[in-house]
């Protein structure tokens, strides 16, 4: 299958994508609003920030996207590449030149307007992340709209776009986004301790009402040691718990199931009160990093 193949692949699926997007699962269980999802990940460090550029570890990949803040496009459960701040993308005959359409309506968490000015600003600040192919030039064509130009044909560049690392930033206020969190993700930043907690608060309007954010609040604690955050799920302290080995059946742990196992990733286990799509991504841990905005409480 060529690159060009790919691209038709990506799009596919159209009714699978419908039902992934508002988090629906084939049996039919829609989710519901509220609650506060806990969890004790693996793979914090006091040296956290928000700059995704930096951080490998599980706990800040789950907090920032998925929760803080979103990616031009995005991997839906089921497999296909779908919009998330863009809407429409287009390459040439040769998949050198790519222009994106972008999401109108959408603002920061500290009320700036998102631009393709921001696309811009953000894809320069990744570009020693090493994610993206060459870039030789960024244009803005309308307030919604840039033009990208690459070194080397790549037909994949939409599908690149999807990596947790390659965020989008406000322009205008770089540094206090890198300092605070601040994104057009479904979750405001409530409380940010480096290597130890983040608390995240559901934002009102927002362009995802009714496909995703479920929770009032998303609350990640730092738990380096995997025994720990077994008995912390067993105990009932958290609601998800990633973890190396699956936990092991005892009339403590009834209502403990383990929904994902994917070779070389941690092992995800979940209590019973919280609900998901029969089909959960496994590109990356934890529902591809967004368990924060596709589970629910039941």
């Amino acid at each position: 299958m060529n690159a060009f193949d790919r691209r038709g692949l990506f799009t596919s699926g159209a009714a699978a994508a419908l039902l992934a997007a508002a988090g629906v699962s084939a049996a039919g269980f829609a989710p519901k609003k509220g609650g506060r999802l806990r969890a004790a990940l693996s793979g914090a460090s006091r040296s956290d920030s928000w700059d995704t550029r930096a951080n490998t570890g599980l706990f800040m990949q789950a907090a920032a996207q998925g929760a803080v803040f979103d990616t031009l496009t995005e991997i839906g459960a089921e497999g296909t590449l779908r919009g998330e701040l863009a809407t429409h993308w287009e390459g040439s005959a040769d998949a050198r030149i790519w222009v994106f359409d972008l999401r109108k309506g959408v603002r920061f968490h500290n009320g700036t307007e998102f631009t393709a000015h921001d696309v811009k600003a953000s894809l320069a600040f990744h570009d020693s992340a090493g994610v993206l192919p060459v870039i030789e030039d960024v244009v803005v064509t309308a307030s919604h709209q840039l033009k990208i130009e690459l070194a080397e044909s790549n037909a994949d560049l939409p599908y690149l776009m999807s990596d947790p690392r390659l965020v989008i930033f406000p322009a205008t206020q770089m540094e206090a986004a890198l300092r605070d969190g601040i994104g057009t993700g479904l979750y405001r930043v409530r409380r940010f301790l480096p290597g130890r907690q983040f608390l995240g608060v559901r934002v009102s309007e927002h362009y995802k009402d009714g496909q995703a954010g479920w929770f009032d609040t998303v609350e990640f604690t730092s738990v380096p040691d995997a025994r720990v955050r077994a008995q912390a799920l067993e105990g009932g302290f958290v609601d998800v718990a990633d973890l190396i080995d699956p936990p092991v059946p005892s009339g403590r742990t009834p209502s403990i199931r383990v929904r994902q196992a994917t070779s070389g990733k941690p092992v995800v286990a979940v209590t019973a009160n919280i609900g998901m799509a029969d089909v959960i991504g496994q590109k990356w841990p934890m529902d591809n990093v967004r368990m924060a905005e596709r589970w629910w409480m039941i």
